[in-house]
């Protein structure tokens, strides 16, 4: 795949740290202008990376689980055109947790940042992408049902299945949109998240789901890809 990228506007719903942040980095070096949330209003990764973007990164503080912060970043946009929408959120839990062992709280609060705040702003923002834009939201291969023949990652794995399901059901009913969707597995990266131990350094994931989303520029229909461009089950 080739390794340039058309420019754009982007908006990176979650891009303080780790993959986020990444994808910020990696949309700037191809020529992008970057809109990326954080949580903080100052202190973060994407801070620092605002001194080298040449005016092209704009910050804004949005917590994804904060209806009243989305609410008022999509006031903010209104009338912006958003090349690509790619939501980013992500918690985990214990991989030897169980739906035994979890608490209501954990498990409801998994869900809620991983599928329900995710589709919400899905929701929220994709009217500011165009018909020659694209959708995309961060998964994971664990939200594969088809995969899942060893267990582990219960919670997570539930999570990232619901998110992967309502993303299915919003493109279901934009059947006729022209739009490029993607749920996307970065593969296991080396983050705050995914821990020391994982097999991929970010360099070797994110710049390879940038390809990845870049050759679907223009294909119709949601897609459920990782980091190589390969189909996961689902």
């Amino acid at each position: 795949m080739a390794a340039s990228t058309p420019t754009g506007t982007a908006l990176i719903i979650g891009a303080s740290r780790g993959l986020g942040l990444a994808l910020a980095e990696t949309y700037l070096a191809r020529g992008w202008h970057v809109i990326g949330t954080v949580r903080r209003a100052a202190g973060t990764g994407l801070h620092a990376l605002a001194a080298t973007a040449g005016g092209r990164l704009e910050i804004e503080p949005a917590d994804i689980n904060e209806p009243a912060q989305m609410e008022a970043l999509r006031a903010t946009l209104a009338g912006r055109v958003i090349d690509l929408l790619f939501v980013n959120a992500g918690i985990s839990n214990g991989a030897a947790e169980t739906i035994a062992t979890v608490s209501t709280e954990s498990f409801t609060r998994t869900l809620v940042t991983n599928a329900l705040s995710p589709m919400r702003a899905v929701e929220a923002f994709e009217s500011l992408v165009p018909q020659s834009g694209t959708i995309a939201v961060m998964s994971s291969g664990l939200g594969s049902v088809a995969d899942n023949t060893g267990g582990g990652w219960e919670v997570y794995r539930a999570s990232k299945a619901a998110l992967n399901t309502l993303m299915r059901s919003f493109a279901a009913r934009h059947a006729g949109d022209a739009r490029s969707m993607a749920i996307i597995a970065p593969g296991w990266v080396r983050t705050d998240m995914g821990g020391p131990g994982a097999s991929l350094a970010i360099e070797e994931s994110i710049p390879r789901v940038v390809d990845v989303l870049t050759a679907h520029v223009g294909k119709p229909g949601l897609r459920y890809l990782d980091y190589r461009g390969q189909t996961v089950a689902w």
